[in-house]
């Protein structure tokens, strides 16, 4: 492993599996009953240590996600919004637990949920209780589902879709202009975001109030009066989309999602909409991070940079490092226990949720040894992270996520070689999004600075 001298302290971290908005329909989203013979389990006894407050506005990720490793492969925490659960922080439980049929994704399961202690107005409703799609389903149903994802979105799709990619950022690039802009709004989420419209067949006029309102719907200070608002308009213009594409197909996967329910693949309209919802909501985001983040950790570390710049490390190692290093996706929610599941010294009880915690789990020195904490491109044991998740409910769209990275970043670095920060790495500020590791802004000089 090489050290690398220059490495400055690493700024705050800012970066799908399967994170989705609400349901398809435009009326105001219900949430799943629980069934009328369901009952409630009892709650849960607190747990022997106290529980970790997750930071709504994210101001220390790294020392959260440290603290969180250290209380344990199943650590006791509590969302905002004052919602306990537990979350999984170490690589190998997590693996094990993501492949567990005794966690599932249907909500009823939840006591807290049964029990009424959910508001509909939780920020983070939106998230827990997304609709019916393959993120919310499991077994036979989740397969169905993914399957018909998968059929549309194969390899070779991902693979046609590398000169666009490649035309959309060499057109980006061009739009760059000034000595210093801010590389995430100008660049890292556009690209992902026209990329994810292609793909699903959305109106490009679409894409504007799209972003105000994935902005609310990911954010934890979303005020509870907005909450349903920003749900039901999400809805809406999704299932406005599935309209409009079933009376004009076209060569999206939108379009492929409704041939196949009109071919007797029996995909519901409610599962079109959220599935829809899903791809739209983690084909962005994710990769908006991933550039951002992979920028950042470039910036912060000359001399890989150097290494990359100059063809001795592949641009994949940056890739790599960058999603297990500083992870796209904090903590996906969520899985619920239909049983008590021991989980190293402490048992997960039947009827609570779960959370992965991806962010903490990249830098499990068990897994990733005792350098797991540095971001290193030259690392020469194979990267085995999962930050697309693990097992039936991995990301599907993990190879395109990849392919706009390995896209955008060489081509970026091309135009650009001597980009770096244009401001401390210290003022750099997450958003308040529990879920994603994301900045407001990636301020960057185009040019070196000249000399005085």
């Amino acid at each position: 492993m090489t050290t690398d001298p220059e490495q400055t302290p690493e700024a705050k971290q800012a970066t799908g599996p399967e994170q989705t908005p609400a349901p398809d329909q435009p009326s105001a989203p219900e949430q799943t009953p629980a069934p009328d013979q369901a009952t409630a389990p009892e709650q849960s006894p607190a747990p022997a240590q106290p529980r970790i407050a997750l930071d709504p506005f994210v101001t220390d990720l790294d020392g959260e996600s440290a603290r969180l490793r250290a209380a344990g492969p199943l650590a006791a925490v509590e969302l905002p919004g004052g919602v306990p659960v537990w979350a999984v922080t170490h690589h190998a439980e997590a693996k094990a637990l993501l492949t567990d049929p005794r966690l599932v994704k249907d909500i009823n399961v939840w006591g807290a949920w049964q029990r009424g202690e959910i508001p509909a107005d939780w920020p983070l409703i939106g998230l827990a209780n997304p609709g019916r799609s393959m993120l919310t389903v499991d077994g036979a149903d989740h397969r169905r589902m993914r399957t018909l994802v998968a059929q549309a979105l194969t390899p070779r799709r991902v693979e046609e879709m590398r000169e666009r990619i490649t035309a959309l950022t060499e057109k980006l690039l061009d739009g760059l202009e000034g000595d210093t802009v801010d590389l995430k709004a100008a660049f890292a989420y556009p690209l992902p975001m026209y990329v994810i419209a292609d793909l699903m067949g959305l109106a490009e006029a679409k894409l504007p109030r799209l972003k105000e309102l994935f902005e609310k719907f990911f954010s934890t200070q979303t005020p509870p009066q907005e909450v349903i608002a920003t749900l039901m308009e999400l809805a809406g213009i999704m299932a406005e989309t599935v309209a409009a594409k079933r009376a004009e197909p076209g060569d999206d996967l939108t379009s492929a999602l409704i041939q196949a329910s009109e071919n007797g693949d029996h995909l519901t309209d409610e599962e079109i909409v959220s599935t829809l919802q899903l791809m739209v909501a983690a084909g962005h985001e994710t990769t908006i991070s991933l550039i951002v983040n992979a920028v950042l950790q470039l910036s912060l570390h000359p001399v890989q940079r150097a290494l990359v710049l100059a063809g001795e490390v592949d641009w994949s190692s940056v890739v790599e490092e960058t999603l297990r290093h500083s992870t796209p996706t904090s903590h996906v929610l969520i899985r619920f226990a239909t049983e008590d599941v021991q989980v190293g010294d402490k048992v997960l009880p039947a009827g609570d949720a779960l959370i992965v915690s991806y962010a903490a789990i990249g830098r499990d020195e068990q897994a990733h040894g005792p350098t797991a904490g540095e971001f290193d491109i030259t690392r020469t044991s194979p990267n085995r992270h999962i930050s697309f998740g693990h097992g039936p409910h991995v990301c599907p769209g993990a190879a395109l996520s990849r392919l706009e990275a390995g896209v955008a970043l060489p081509a970026l670095y091309a135009r650009f070689p001597a980009l770096d920060l244009a401001v401390p790495a210290a003022e750099l500020r997450n958003k308040p999004v529990v879920t994603q590791n994301d900045l407001f802004e990636l301020p960057v000089r185009l040019t070196a600075p000249q000399q005085s």
